[in-house]
């Protein structure tokens, strides 16, 4: 433990037919886990620059020999059986082993900046709790500095409705709510990112 601070990330292992299987509806599976791939590689280098400690969360199994340095990266295995419960166990493991800040991103931004991540961290000396809103009705993004287990349960997670409801959980709490972004779901999403854009025409 070098920072007080941690950001975790959670990825799912790159697998084929396993990978954005909304956006695979349209561009098919071995395009959708090339769209991932991209992703995961922009999320490791954005990453990479932020001034904290960091951890990965693999969905299925911890890899060796991967993107993620275990130099940079402490590797882990979700667990629980839904996604706030998978949540809720790794900011509670990071508390118990001493951070101070605990910050959660997924692997699905185009848009997200290591400044944003930075940003987000600071909000936490003011705020109790800093969530990154997503267009989507979900969020980006989730920091806070003492665990609030209430927002990780009761959750139709993948709809619209997920901030809203986290937001009625937290509302004796300081929260601040940063800029919205887009994670990347379905073919509409990645039409107006030429990068991607040019992973989907290279694939084909």
């Amino acid at each position: 433990m070098k920072h007080k601070n941690l950001l975790l990330i959670f990825t799912r292992n790159p697998e084929l037919g396993k990978a954005k299987t909304r956006l695979a509806k349209t561009v098919g599976d071995e395009t959708a886990l090339e769209i991932y791939k991209f992703l995961l590689e922009r999320t490791r280098e954005i990453s990479s620059k932020v001034n904290a400690d960091k951890a990965v969360y693999y969905s299925v199994k911890i890899r060796e020999n991967d993107i993620w340095d275990e130099k940079i990266y402490q590797k882990q295995q979700q667990f629980g059986g839904d996604l706030g419960i998978r949540m809720q166990n790794a900011f509670k493991q990071s508390f118990e082993s001493g951070y101070k800040k605990v910050m959660i991103i997924g692997s699905d931004l185009y848009d997200l900046s290591s400044e944003n991540i930075e940003k987000a961290f600071v909000e936490l000396d003011e705020n109790d709790v800093v969530i990154g809103p997503a267009e989507d009705g979900g969020y980006y993004l989730l920091g806070m500095k003492v665990l609030q287990e209430n927002i990780f349960k009761n959750k139709n997670w993948g709809t619209e409705t997920v901030r809203k409801d986290t937001l009625t959980d937290l509302i004796d709490k300081k929260v601040k709510l940063l800029e919205f972004k887009n994670d990347i779901d379905v073919y509409e999403d990645i039409v107006n990112i030429p990068e991607i854009m040019q992973t989907f025409i290279n694939s084909k």
